[in-house]
C-alpha cells in the first residue's frame, strides 16, 4: 500500500476512504484464500452448535490473517487456523453471550416502541377528541423524534460490539467475556466513524449482491418450469442450488467485511496503544 494511505502523524486516524481501500486491497490480493475459508465457514453452518463455532472461528481467521499482513507479520492459514481452533469453544460462548445481549437490546427496543405507541394512542385518543390538531401534530413530532432517538441508540449499542470476534482471533490472554469488553473499549468514541465506514463498505458489496440475486432469479425461473414435470427431483435440486448460491454469495462478501474489520481494529489499536504503523509503509 502506498505511503500516502495515512497522514504523516502516526496518531492521526486513517480516513474512511483509506480504511475501505486498505480492506479492498487485502481482499483482492488474497481473494482465493479468503473465499475458500469463508466458503468452508458457511458449510459448517449446516452442523448445529459445533459448526456455528467453526463458522465464527474461520471468518475471524480472515481478520487475523489480514491483520498479520497489516503489521508485516504474515501468517500461514494452517498456523492461524490452529490458533482459532484452540479457542473454538470461546467463540461459541462469545456467540451465546452476544445472542443474549442482542435479546436484551431487542427487548429494550420493543419496550420503548410499545410505550411510544401506547402514549401516542392515549394522547391522540384523549386530546384528539377535543379537536386540538396543533397538539396532535406536536405530539406526533415528539413521538417521531423519540423513535429516531431510540433507533440511533440501538445502532450505537450494536456498533460498540462491531469488533467483538476480532480480539479473540488475534490477541493473547483473551476469552469470550473479555473480547466483548475489548470491543467496547476499542470502539469508544468512534461509533459514528465506524458506522460511516460500514455504510461505504455496504455500498461496495451491493453489486455482488445484485449479481447473485439475478443469477438466483434466473435459476428460480428455470427450475419453476422444470418442477412441474418432476416435482420431487427438481425441487431438491432447486433447494440445493439456491443454498449453494447463497453460500457462494456470502463467501464472496464476508471476507471483505472481515478485512475491513481488521483495518479498523488495526487503526484503533494504533491510536489507542501506539501499535506500529507499518500499514503506511508497505504495499499490500
Amino acid at each position: 500500500m502506498s505511503g500516502n494511505i495515512g497522514s504523516p502523524s502516526p496518531m492521526q486516524p486513517l480516513s474512511v476512504g483509506n480504511v475501505v481501500s486498505a480492506g479492498m486491497r487485502l481482499y483482492r490480493s488474497h481473494l482465493k484464500d479468503y473465499f475458500l475459508l469463508a466458503l468452508r465457514a458457511y458449510l459448517w453452518l449446516l452442523i448445529p452448535i459445533y459448526g456455528w463455532a467453526k463458522f465464527y472461528a474461520l471468518t475471524s481467521l480472515i481478520s487475523r490473517l489480514a491483520f498479520g499482513e497489516l503489521v508485516n507479520q504474515p501468517e500461514s492459514i494452517s498456523s492461524g487456523e490452529r490458533f482459532v481452533n484452540s479457542r473454538l469453544w470461546q467463540f461459541l460462548l462469545m456467540m451465546l453471550l452476544m445472542f443474549f445481549v442482542g435479546i436484551g437490546i431487542g427487548l429494550g427496543a420493543l419496550i420503548v416502541f410499545v410505550l411510544l405507541a401506547a402514549l401516542s394512542a392515549g394522547f391522540l385518543g384523549g386530546v384528539g377528541q377535543q379537536g386540538n390538531s396543533a397538539s396532535n401534530l406536536l405530539f406526533i413530532a415528539i413521538a417521531i423524534v423519540m423513535g429516531i432517538a431510540a433507533f440511533v441508540a440501538i445502532l450505537w449499542l450494536l456498533t460498540r460490539f462491531y469488533l467483538v470476534e476480532v480480539p479473540l482471533a488475534i490477541e493473547e490472554n483473551i476469552e469470550a467475556t473479555s473480547t466483548i469488553s475489548r470491543s467496547w473499549e476499542l470502539t469508544q468514541g468512534y461509533v459514528w466513524r465506524i458506522l460511516f465506514i460500514s455504510f461505504v463498505a455496504l455500498l461496495i458489496t451491493i453489486p455482488i449482491q445484485i449479481i447473485v440475486q439475478i443469477i438466483a432469479t434466473i435459476l428460480q425461473s428455470i427450475f419453476l418450469l422444470l418442477i412441474r414435470e418432476n416435482s420431487a427431483l427438481f425441487t431438491l435440486v432447486y433447494v440445493l442450488v439456491t443454498v449453494g448460491l447463497s453460500f457462494i454469495g456470502g463467501a464472496l462478501i464476508i471476507p471483505f467485511w472481515q478485512t475491513v474489520k481488521a483495518v479498523i481494529y488495526y487503526d484503533l489499536r494504533s491510536r489507542r496503544e501506539g501499535l506500529g504503523l507499518q500499514l503506511r509503509e508497505r504495499e499490500i
